[in-house]
C-alpha cells in the first residue's frame, strides 16, 4: 500500500510539475481568444501578411508564356474572375497598381481576416456568400449578388471564389453564375502558380501556400458567357463549363512553371 501511495504521489508531482513547467501554453490559451477579436491585433496581423504576400510575388517573377493580366482587363472588362479556394493567395498582387476591383469574401469569421489582408493590397472587398444561386439571407448571399452586379454595372471588375467553400473542390457553385447572368458579363477563368509552394495536404481545398525565390505563371481562360435567359439546365452546363475551365487554366500554369523552373 505504501508502495502504490508512493507512486500516486509521484504521478500528481509529475503532473504539477508539468503544469508548473508550462505557464506560456496556459497563458496562451487564455488570451487568445481576446486577441482574436482585438481589431488592433487584426489591423497588424493583416499588415504582415499583406507585406508577406508582396514580397513572395516580388521575388517570383513571370516565366515566359505567363498571361498579362492588362491585357484581359482591356479587352473583357468589366468582367467576373474566377478563382479556386486555395490557389488565390497570390491573387491581389496581379491587380495592376491603381486598377480599382472588387472581391467577395464570406462573412465567416476565419474569412474576415482574408479580408483585410486583401483592402490592404488595394481591393474593394464585399462580404458574403456566393457559392450556391439559392443562399441564405443569414449568410447575406443575396445582397452579396446585388451589390457585385451593381459593381459591374458602374464598369469594375469583380474578383470570386468559383468553388463553395468546404464543398467539393475545384468544382464551380451556381453562384457564379447566377451572377454572370445578372449582369451580363462574362467570367474569366485565371489561374496563379509558383514554382515554390508548399501545399497544405489535410485543408479540404489543398490550399497552396506560395513560396518566394521562384518563378511565377498566371493563365487566364477564354471569357464564358451566360445569357440573360439561360434556364437551369443551361446555368448547369455553364457550371460544368466554368469547372472545366478553370481546371484547365490551373494546370497550364503549373505545367508553365515547373516545366521552366525545375
Amino acid at each position: 500500500m505504501k508502495n502504490e501511495a508512493a507512486a500516486a504521489s509521484t504521478v500528481v508531482d509529475v503532473k504539477a510539475g508539468s503544469r508548473r513547467r508550462r505557464p506560456f501554453k496556459a497563458l496562451w490559451r487564455r488570451i487568445r481568444k481576446p486577441l482574436a477579436r482585438s481589431r488592433v491585433v487584426k489591423q497588424v496581423v493583416a499588415s504582415l501578411l499583406a507585406n508577406t504576400i508582396r514580397f513572395i510575388a516580388f521575388t517570383n517573377p513571370p516565366v515566359k508564356g505567363s498571361h498579362d493580366p492588362r491585357k484581359a482587363i482591356a479587352e473583357h472588362t468589366p468582367a467576373i474572375a474566377a478563382l479556386w479556394h486555395g490557389q488565390h493567395i497570390l491573387g491581389p498582387t496581379i491587380n495592376p497598381p491603381k486598377h480599382k476591383l472588387v472581391a467577395l469574401f464570406s462573412r465567416s469569421a476565419d474569412a474576415e481576416l482574408n479580408a483585410l489582408v486583401a483592402q490592404k493590397l488595394g481591393f474593394d472587398v464585399v462580404r458574403g456568400s456566393g457559392g450556391r444561386e439559392g443562399h441564405s439571407a443569414k449568410k447575406g448571399g443575396a445582397a452579396a449578388l446585388i451589390q457585385l452586379k451593381r459593381t459591374i454595372d458602374k464598369g469594375c471588375n469583380v474578383a470570386m471564389i468559383a468553388d463553395i467553400p468546404h464543398g467539393t473542390p475545384r468544382e464551380a457553385g451556381l453562384g457564379i453564375v447566377t451572377l454572370a447572368r445578372l449582369a451580363g458579363r462574362p467570367i474569366v477563368p485565371v489561374a496563379i502558380a509558383t514554382s515554390r509552394r508548399k501545399v497544405l495536404e489535410r485543408t479540404w481545398d489543398k490550399t497552396t501556400i506560395n513560396l518566394p525565390f521562384g518563378r511565377s505563371a498566371v493563365v487566364m481562360g477564354d471569357p464564358i458567357h451566360v445569357p440573360a435567359d439561360a434556364s437551369d439546365e443551361l446555368m448547369e452546363e455553364k457550371r460544368r463549363e466554368v469547372t472545366d475551365a478553370l481546371n484547365l487554366a490551373t494546370r497550364d500554369a503549373y505545367k508553365l512553371v515547373d516545366k521552366q523552373f525545375r
